[in-house]
Parts: C-alpha cells; structure tokens; sequence
C-alpha cells in the first residue's frame, strides 16, 4: 500500500524535502523510495558513510548511479555536509574550517569542494556548509599588541573571521566555476551564528555571487531578534537553502512540528512572497529512530500550514509528536 497522502489544497509555490541525517537507520534507496512514495519533491541528502560516502573509492560512479535515481523518483536534490563523523571518527564535526592547523582545515576545504563535484554531478541546487565552533587557541592567531583580556579576545575573534574567509575562498572559486552556490548556515555556538555574522563574512570576502545562505527556520526561532518570518524577508536576496523544524526561544534543539514555538503560516507564507525557488528541508537528526514516522506526518502538516486560508483547527493532522508512538518521538 502507498503511503502517499491524499493531496492537500495549497496556494503556495514552495517544494519539500526531508534530509537524510533523520534518516541515518533506512538504506540510502530505501530513503528516497519512501520520501518519493510520501510525496516530497526532494531530499536534503548529507554525504556521511552510511548514505553517500564522499571519501569511499568509485565516488563518481555511485554518484551517476544515484544521480538516475533521483531521476526515475523525480526527486531534487541539496548536498548537506554536516555529518557529525566524516572527516574525524574522534571530533565531532571535526576539523572545520577554523581548525588551528592549516592542514586540517584544507580537509575541510577539500571536503567542500568535493561535495560541490558531487552537486554538480546530481544536479543540486545548493551546497550547504557552516563555520564551526571558535577554537579555543584561535589567540595564537590574534594581535599580540592586545594588551588587555578583552583585547585579546576580540583579536582572537577578528583572526578567526579572517581565518574562515580564508579557508573559504578556494570553496567559493570551485562553486562559482560550477555555477551552484554555497550556502553557508548560521548555526548556534559557532562562530557564524547568526545572519548579522553572514553579513559579516560575505563583507569580509567582497560579496562574492557563489556565497548564500542556509536559513534554519528553527535557529531564527532559537536566537535571531528577528521573527523567522521577518527573517526569511531580510535573508531573501541571499536565499539559497532553507532547513525547517520546531524550536523554542534560547534551546537549540531540533524539534517535531508542533513540539517548539514556531508559528509557522507566516513563515510559509514569505517564503512563498520572497519567490523562494529552492527545496524547504525538513531537519531532524536526532529523529532518525521515528524517522519515517515523523517523514510521513511532517509533509501533510507543513502543507496545511501553507494554506492559510483554513482555520487552524480545521481538519487538521496530528502534529508529529502528537499522540502515542512506541517512540513518542524522542531519542532514546
């Protein structure tokens, strides 16, 4: 039997996708089979070892392989690097591209070019990225004119910054001669955490067109003085890939629909008004136990939140979340 929902009445343009790090325990093809069969129109797909290892031997090859796959279930496609594990088995999201180490933060480097070969290579519409988190020996970088301790911390900042833009800059030049852009998130606790930090960044490196963003609905909701709605209309023209989820003021925590604060019409709604063109990206990888549970009841409720036009209790589905699973949604 199907599990494709009964459409659902929306006015609005937008195109869903479910990322794979919430779906870390399906096979990669069982993955997209059930997203297809759900009636999304894409998957956020993270290169990581269980899905597409972008390290393995015969890349290029499992790449055009999954490439006609994505084609026979009319299934677009963003590239996420954000694996946890991929470079480093011992550091978490380890080296990132504020590594103390030159060398190690060329692997980061290298891994981004790399997943930008792959984008093109499958047709997608965006390479997402972050920064990391500020080493805490990035002062061997700073000023050592900086007298005080509050000196020296703001050299230290200032180093990082032109550290990032650095590493950056040979990403930036492989995205602009492929023609698709990289799109770098403002993610809690690291350096460039918030859209006021990206402006930064696209300054420092001289606004270049390959630099987008990567606007995480539920890290507006987590920190931003903005609403997401107002956010996504002041991060419109760098739009490039949206991930979505609930999240309460002040937790970084990734949460089911209805779970969180978000109000999410409004956030729909200027999405839809900015004429954004990309995949809206479900994100939930702490779920991937009830990942196909929370993949199956997250589509139906993010189209309903589109259509405005009907009341809010009026038939609507359950929030994921919402009523008893052997789960009851949370990790373990």
């Amino acid at each position: 039997m199907s599990l494709r929902p009964s459409p659902l009445p929306t006015g609005h343009p937008l195109r869903y996708s479910y990322g794979t790090n919430g779906l870390t325990d399906l096979r990669l093809d069982d993955a997209l089979s059930l997203l297809a069969d759900l009636g999304y129109d894409g998957v956020g797909l993270t290169l990581d070892h269980m899905h597409l290892d972008p390290l393995a031997p015969d890349l290029a090859a499992r790449t055009h392989k999954l490439a006609r796959r994505l084609d026979e279930l009319g299934l677009g496609v963003t590239l996420e690097t954000g694996a946890r594990y991929v470079l480093d088995p011992r550091r978490k999201h380890g080296p990132s591209l504020l590594d103390p180490d030159p060398a190690q933060r060329a692997r980061r480097a290298d891994l981004l070019v790399r997943a930008v070969q792959i984008a093109t290579d499958l047709g997608a519409h965006a390479v997402h990225c972050f920064s990391g988190i500020l080493p805490k020996d990035t002062a061997g970088d700073a000023d050592p004119g900086a007298a005080d301790t509050e000196g020296q911390a703001v050299a230290a900042e200032d180093a990082a910054w032109k550290r990032l833009a650095e590493t950056l800059t040979p990403v930036l030049d492989a995205a602009t001669a492929a023609g698709i852009p990289l799109a770098i998130e403002p993610e809690p606790g690291h350096l460039l955490a918030t859209l006021d930090d990206f402006h930064r960044l696209r300054t420092d490196l001289g606004s270049p067109d390959a630099l987008g963003l990567t606007l995480d609905i539920g890290h507006c909701q987590c920190l931003e003085p903005l609403s997401p709605a107002d956010c996504v209309r002041a991060a419109a023209p760098w739009l490039r890939h949206v991930q979505i989820e609930d999240m309460r003021r002040g937790v970084h925590e990734h949460l089911p629909f209805g779970d969180g604060e978000i109000d999410f019409p409004p956030v729909l709604e200027a999405l839809a008004a900015v004429g954004y063109q990309g995949l809206v990206s479900v994100e939930l990888p702490r779920h991937s136990h009830a990942g196909p549970q929370l993949a199956q009841q997250s589509l139906p409720f993010l189209h309903h939140a589109a259509a405005v036009s009907t009341p809010p209790d009026a038939d609507r589905p359950p929030n994921p979340g919402e009523g008893h699973t052997d789960s009851d949604g949370r990790t373990p």
